[in-house]
């Protein structure tokens, strides 16, 4: 690896240690809205260049949760203006004092948005998108039992992206990452029991088979009962 190489890679490093911190901390409301980064003193924090923190701060501002002002510097923004769709933002609320909040927000958008898919998706998936909703329901039964709640993770957060993607609508199909992190986000902070509920397991089966028969009116009545379930869990594991 050439040196120019390495010190790109080194940047990234640095510039994702600045971002995974500052982020954090201002979703968890270490910074509250108005508070003033200053870059020179980020620079002294986090020992690193001008550079890589102006990068990171960019990041930030596209995310909307600081403005950068002159003559003022870079401001926090208030909650009311984040990018609460982007991924980053979500993990980052997730891992803070909000969790619960958070959790039942993305369940509820999760519960107006899913069982529609899944309707649209019984009309519209391809061959190709019903054969890999068999597989990964199939792939979350085998991964149900025995405590494998990373692997039954990776089936589920492929089942709900292929819902997504098979409804036919562009809108649904970009909310892919935010369903992502919503369940990888109940799995590692413990809002889950240690082994899935049964019925929500084979619910997923159920709504694999209704979209292959092209029943948009069971699909989408099967997906509410998994939506339904999973507020009824918050309900029990993050009050």
């Amino acid at each position: 690896m050439d040196n120019q190489a390495q010190g790109g890679q080194e940047g990234q490093g640095l510039h994702a240690r600045v971002l995974d911190s500052l982020g954090p901390a201002i979703t968890s409301g270490d910074y509250p809205p108005g508070s003033i980064l200053r870059t020179d003193e980020l620079e002294e924090r986090f020992d690193v260049s001008r550079t890589v923190i102006r990068e990171a701060i960019r990041v930030l501002e596209s995310m909307h949760l600081v403005a950068s002002r002159r003559r003022v510097g870079v401001t926090v923004l208030p909650a009311e203006e984040w990018n609460v769709y982007d991924p980053r933002v979500i993990r980052w609320r997730l891992a803070g004092p909000d969790r619960p909040r958070q959790l039942r927000s993305l369940t509820v958008l999760r519960s107006a948005v899913e069982p529609v898919a899944a309707g649209l998706a019984a009309r519209h998936a391809t061959a190709e998108q019903c054969a890999q909703l068999t597989e990964h329901a199939l792939g979350m039964v085998a991964t149900s039992r025995g405590q494998q709640l990373e692997r039954y993770l990776v089936h589920d957060i492929a089942f709900h992206r292929v819902i997504l993607r098979a409804s036919g609508n562009e809108m649904f199909a970009r909310l892919g990452d935010v369903v992502a992190e919503v369940l990888t986000g109940r799995t590692h902070h413990q809002v889950m029991f240690t082994d899935p509920d049964p019925a929500a397991v084979t619910l997923h089966v159920r709504v694999a088979e209704a979209v292959r028969e092209r029943d948009a009116e069971r699909a989408e009545a099967l997906t509410r009962e998994i939506a339904t379930g999973a507020m009824a869990e918050l309900d029990v594991l993050a009050p």
